[in-house]
């Protein structure tokens, strides 16, 4: 455990964390909920860390949660990184953007279409591959079949 106290009450933002903590077009947002949440060790907290830790399409907020569940002594296993989509049917909204574009379209003008229209997808994919975000995205786009 790291060296932060650990507190059983519930935080006065409780119900703003829990929202943040489902919000699912900002993986950033959910990760500092998982990260303050993990100061409060109540059921509360534990549910929606659990949660995060079941469900979450992003690798790091669901390693987040591990480790603050950990610390607070609950019995769970170190997420798995997902392979292939993180969400469903991605493909396909991949390609209905790119065929909305004109045939002589750039990869910016698809990045931006894609965040503009399925900020969801963008964001999700965004923090699962960090780093390594543009450049899949832009294989992606490229290898796409355009009709």
């Amino acid at each position: 455990m790291d060296n932060q106290e650990v507190v059983t009450d519930v935080p006065s933002n409780y119900e703003e964390l829990k929202s943040s903590a489902n919000r699912s077009a900002n993986w950033r947002e959910r990760l500092n909920a998982v990260e303050e949440l993990g100061n409060w060790k109540n059921q509360k907290s534990i549910d929606i860390l659990l949660h995060r830790l079941n469900t979450d399409a992003v690798h790091q907020v669901r390693e987040a949660a591990y480790h603050k569940l950990l610390a607070f002594g609950e019995d769970v296993q170190m997420p798995e990184r997902r392979k292939g989509e993180l969400m469903k049917d991605v493909s396909k909204v991949l390609l209905r953007i790119k065929k909305s574009l004109p045939r002589d379209h750039k990869y910016e003008d698809f990045k931006d279409k894609l965040k503009k229209m399925r900020i969801d997808i963008y964001d999700t994919y965004e923090g699962d591959k960090g780093d390594e975000f543009d450049s899949w995205l832009e294989q992606t786009w490229s290898s796409l079949l355009r009709r």
